[in-house]
């Protein structure tokens, strides 16, 4: 979806004569796709090499949402090397878009957060939106019944697999709207960059 919307909003540009917007959104999806291709789905990235690959694909979605997408990342520079496993926010920033940002005319934003919680690393994506239908999500595990359910899921097992009983994954639905989603693995700062991504 992500990359059927992205040609759809770059072929609008190009119809506008919009040639720098044009040429600038595919400077960034050839940054984006390289970046994310070329690694290993079972790697662990610094939580900085994990925040530019996000910064990468939300500058995309910026560009179809020029007036509607705002983003806040809040990332304490002590947890900059933190390990995490690779792409593990992307599932997420992609159901804020989806749920949040694209039905309203008004748009959403986006907050990003990383703070130290004891020893672990806790991350936090909310968006005002109503993302998931509280019938549809068990807030331990979760699992939903809708499409986004399979992204989350995915996380879910992806942590487990790597942290075991050592990780927390939650998501919460507000009744009044608003959705989160927290993320809690060890803080392990011994991390090395391996991927290379451009720096935004």
């Amino acid at each position: 979806h992500f990359l059927f919307n992205t040609l759809n909003s770059l072929s609008t540009l190009v119809m506008r004569g919009s040639q720098a917007e044009a040429e600038t959104m595919i400077m960034k999806l050839s940054s984006f796709l390289r970046s994310s291709l070329a690694i290993d789905p079972e790697q662990l990235v610094s939580l900085d090499e994990e925040m530019a690959l996000q910064r990468l694909y939300l500058q995309i979605e910026q560009a179809r949402f020029p007036d509607r997408l705002q983003v806040e990342v809040t990332m304490p520079k002590a947890l900059e090397n933190a390990r995490v496993p690779v792409l593990i926010l992307q599932p997420i920033i992609e159901n804020a878009i989806k749920y949040a940002v694209t039905p309203q005319e008004e748009g959403a934003d986006i907050t990003l957060t990383a703070q130290l919680a004891g020893q672990n690393v806790r991350i936090t994506v909310s968006d005002p939106g109503t993302g998931l239908s509280a019938d549809g999500v068990d807030p331990t595990t979760g699992i939903a019944t809708e499409s986004t359910g399979v992204g989350l899921a995915n996380i879910r097992d992806r942590l487990a697999q790597a942290y075991g009983d050592q990780q927390r994954f939650e998501v919460q639905s507000g009744t009044d709207g608003g959705f989160t989603v927290i993320i809690e693995i060890p803080f392990q700062p011994d991390g090395q960059a391996t991927i290379g991504t451009e720096r935004t």
